[in-house]
Formats: structure tokens, C-alpha cells, sequence
């Protein structure tokens, strides 16, 4: 994985960490760079953006609830992603295309689309108008679309860690992971060579935090839901 935060003014990383006015956070998804999304907060309450749509295929993989994937996606959509989610419970990802809202001849927003677990064409990803697609298919899911152009992110959304999953999640650009219980925390120090201490702090984890993990990164940080989110999702929570 080659995946980093930093602050704002080091050199690039894949997904920079930047300092920005906290007030910001009053709106969904605030950016710091183009493609940056604002993913939460540190623990000195400074706001943390990852780079999640750039010119470069990106892997990323949630492990945890629906919740994380559905603001991930969200926030992707506020900074102008096209997002398409590949599922087996569409139901519970209508929020999207009515959070996107209807076009001006009343007709739905194409900028979401909401899909079954097979392959389909995608929209053609560019800078201006960059491509999430979420791929929710359970824990070891199918590689239905693998990112290969620029502009393309791939999220994999996991609700649990499994033995088979051990191939995805290596080649994942960035992890992101809610409390996971021993047995999980176990598999997952196995998966990343994680220490005994990093092991733990996977199980102690608070509903509103996630590890971010990379190359050289391993960043608690603290998920923020802004008063339109709320409105969305509810209040911040680990599961679905």
C-alpha cells in the first residue's frame, strides 16, 4: 500500500493530510485540494482530508459498518463525483440519489446510480468529473471494477474481516477500519504485520473512530457528521 497523510506543506503523498478553518467542516465534504475529501478529525481536533479521487486508479477498503461507506460516498458526491454503487441491498443506499436530488425536468440526478452486484459500464472518469465506485458484496467480494484509469477510485466495503478478503485489502491504497473484536483485530495484524499494540487499539476503538492505514501511516482519527449529514445518515455509528 502506498497511502499517506501529511500536513500541508511536506511533500505529496497520496492522501495528504491539510490544515484548513475548522469551520469548514460546517459544510459536507469540504476540500482541501481537488479530489480531497475531509474524512474527520484528529486527535487535536484538527480536520484530516484524504485525496480519495486523483489521477492515479485508487483502491480503498472500509472495514466496518454501512454507515462509513454512505459518507464516504456522500462527501465523493459533494466535491462532484460520479458515484455508482454496485449492491446487494440497494435499499439501504437510496439515501444517495435522493440526497443528489432530481435534475430540472424532474428526472433523477445521473450523478448517482445505484447498481446490481454485476458488471455494467461506468461513466468515463476525468479531472473534472471523477468516478467512486462502491462496491458492497459483503465480506469477500467479487472485483467487479477494478480501477483502471486515472480518476478512478474502487471502494470496497467489508462489514467484517475474512481469511479471503486478505488479497483486496493488501492491495488496497488506504484502509480504513472501525473496532474490529479480537478475533478480527488478530486476522487484521496478520493481513498488515500489524505490533501487539496496534492489534489492540483496533479493538478499543470508539463508535465515531477509525484507523487509517497505509504505507507508513497509521492515523486514528475521529468521523464528523455535519448537521446536513445528520439529517442523511443520523448520528455517527459503527455498523449498518
Amino acid at each position: 500500500m502506498s497511502t499517506r497523510m501529511r500536513d500541508a506543506g511536506q511533500s505529496a503523498g497520496v492522501a495528504p493530510e491539510f490544515t484548513v478553518d475548522p469551520a469548514m467542516l460546517d459544510a459536507i465534504s469540504p476540500s482541501g485540494d481537488r479530489g480531497g475529501i475531509v474524512l474527520g478529525s484528529g486527535l487535536k481536533g484538527e480536520p484530516l482530508t484524504i485525496s480519495a479521487l486523483r489521477s492515479t486508479p485508487t483502491r480503498i477498503v472500509l472495514v466496518g459498518g454501512l454507515y462509513l461507506a454512505r459518507q464516504v460516498a456522500l462527501r465523493a458526491m459533494a466535491v462532484g463525483a460520479w458515484v455508482v454503487v454496485a449492491t446487494g441491498r440497494p435499499a439501504a443506499w437510496q439515501v444517495l440519489p435522493q440526497a443528489a436530488g432530481n435534475q430540472p425536468n424532474g428526472r433523477p440526478s445521473p450523478l448517482v446510480q445505484i447498481r446490481r452486484l454485476s458488471p455494467v459500464d461506468l461513466p468515463r472518469p476525468s479531472e473534472d468529473a471523477p468516478l467512486l465506485v462502491v462496491t458492497d458484496g459483503g465480506p469477500t467480494p467479487q472485483d467487479l471494477f477494478p480501477p483502471r484509469s486515472p480518476w478512478q477510485t474502487t471502494v470496497y466495503v467489508l462489514p467484517y474481516l475474512h481469511p479471503q478478503a486478505g488479497a483486496t485489502a493488501n492491495a488496497a491504497d488506504l484502509v480504513l477500519m472501525q473496532r474490529l473484536p479480537p478475533g478480527q483485530a488478530e486476522l487484521a495484524a496478520r493481513i498488515w504485520r500489524l505490533p501487539p499494540q496496534m492489534m489492540k487499539q483496533l479493538t478499543t476503538l470508539k463508535d465515531d473512530q477509525v484507523v487509517a492505514l497505509g504505507r507508513n501511516l497509521w492515523r486514528p482519527l475521529r468521523l464528523v457528521t455535519t448537521a446536513k449529514e445528520q439529517q442523511i445518515l443520523g448520528p455517527v455509528r459503527r455498523g449498518d
